[in-house]
């Protein structure tokens, strides 16, 4: 593993200095809206996608140049702006993590909001990076053990696995991400917030995830009232800070809340660009957008780690045909469905365990494991057919085997999927044995 770790005192320092441009290109406003200004004279010079200052406070992202200008959507309100107001090019979108970020949380730029100083790593990284190539990335890895029984058995998840978290809002997302970032096999945990309200994230930080589960993460956050270009940079921002450390041969964990909110941002931005929308409320360029983003997780190269992720998907109404789900479903490598009345009888985390599958399997157990796994998933099927019948009384014990195994075994089986886990893995499995136990027939 390579340790990248900064090892003279002025490094940092250094590293602060490379950030500072003797000489920038400046433009003009030329016109301006609501969500858009025109400015001349960085055609020549700017690219999209790259960063400017208008005045001395307001930043904002090229999205569009024409001969003699430049289409800028402001990072704020455009209110105050005017003709004539110098426009300084302030280069490609980058980041400039470092170690010493870990227990820190950062807006998409790199700067603290946790009211300490942080200093930019010596190397930067950009925002919109490709994956490794696809020759030389390794296979799924080992098995993970998560502080979960669920995941720790019917729902494994191993190194450099994609996850989707698909859930409506209040049923115990945030609670499930940070049980995961706490207990869940990673060197390092990279968490983006995107678009969530502000109390939200504090209270995220300081009590969901709390002191410990923060010692070995690195918070990205952009709260709801941040402009589009803020929220979508955050999740670019999360992608490349888990580059920088699997790039030091690290595992990493990253948990993206959520992929929806960023793809609304994005849909935002299209707009003040001019890019048509498709009858379902979004840009053709956003399923585009949204793979892009998903397919720099995964396994690393060479020397590299991994980068396993878990990215939650908000479904209005549970609809898993919406079309950011449908997306994500396509380029996953697996999902977990939260139910609303699975939540509403008090069963944490509301795993529906029918609607969920992990794609590392059969792989990722053994003929023993995999044999319990489907004799797990065949009782809750069954008990899931019969459960009106049964609340009804129209059931008759006796009428069908595997009916009256799943009755005897249901009440242990349901607390089981919402247990902590075992002292490992295959604790966990034993304790799933001895459940299934009586369901033998």
């Amino acid at each position: 593993m390579t340790d990248t770790r900064s090892t003279d005192i002025f490094d940092q320092l250094r590293a602060q200095l490379r950030t500072i441009k003797p000489a920038r290109t400046v433009g003009q406003v030329s016109a301006l809206g609501r969500d858009f200004i025109s400015v001349t004279g960085l055609d020549r010079v700017a690219a999209l996608g790259d960063r400017v200052r208008i005045g001395d406070t307001i930043t904002g992202e090229i999205l569009a140049i024409e001969a003699g200008c430049a289409r800028v959507m402001p990072e704020g309100a455009s209110d105050g702006l005017r003709l004539g107001m110098d426009v300084t090019h302030l280069g490609p979108a980058e980041i400039y993590p470092d170690n010493s970020w870990l227990g820190r949380v950062v807006d998409p730029n790199g700067e603290a909001i946790d009211g300490r100083a942080l200093f930019p790593g010596p190397i930067s990284y950009p925002l919109l990076a490709k994956p490794p190539a696809p020759a030389e990335r390794r296979g799924l890895g080992a098995r993970l053990q998560t502080g979960m029984a669920i995941f720790d058995t019917l729902l494994p998840i191993v190194r450099g696995q994609r996850l989707g978290l698909f859930a409506g809002s209040g049923v115990g997302k945030s609670h499930l991400t940070a049980s995961l970032a706490s207990g869940m096999s990673a060197d390092v945990v990279v968490i983006g917030l995107i678009g969530e309200r502000g109390r939200e994230v504090r209270d995220f930080v300081a009590e969901t995830l709390g002191p410990e589960g923060l010692k070995r993460a690195v918070v990205v956050a952009a709260t709801s009232d941040r402009p589009a270009l803020t929220r979508a940079r955050a999740a670019y921002a999360m992608m490349a800070i888990a580059e920088f450390f699997r790039d030091q041969g690290k595992q990493v964990l990253v948990l993206a809340d959520s992929i929806t909110r960023f793809a609304e941002a994005h849909r935002d931005v299209a707009a003040a660009a001019g890019e048509p929308f498709g009858p379902n409320g979004f840009p053709a360029s956003m399923a585009q957008t949204v793979m892009s983003l998903a397919e720099r997780a995964g396994p690393g190269a060479a020397k590299q780690g991994d980068i396993t992720a878990v990215l939650s998907v908000l479904v209005a109404g549970s609809d898993m045909e919406g079309p950011v789900a449908d997306v994500m479903r396509g380029v996953l490598d697996g999902h977990v469905v939260l139910s609303r009345e699975i939540a509403e009888r008090g069963r944490y985390p509301a795993i529906d365990v029918l609607r969920s599958v992990s794609r590392s399997l059969p792989k990722a157990a053994t003929e023993d494991e995999n044999v319990l796994i489907g004799q797990a998933r065949s009782l809750l099927g069954a008990y899931d057919r019969a459960e009106m019948m049964l609340q009804a009384g129209l059931y008759s014990p006796g009428s069908d085997p595997l009916t009256d195994g799943a009755v005897k075994v249901w009440a242990d089986l349901d607390s089981f999927v919402g247990a902590s886990a075992g002292t490992s893995i295959q604790k966990s499995f034993e304790n799933l044995s001895k459940i299934l136990g009586p369901a033998a027939v």
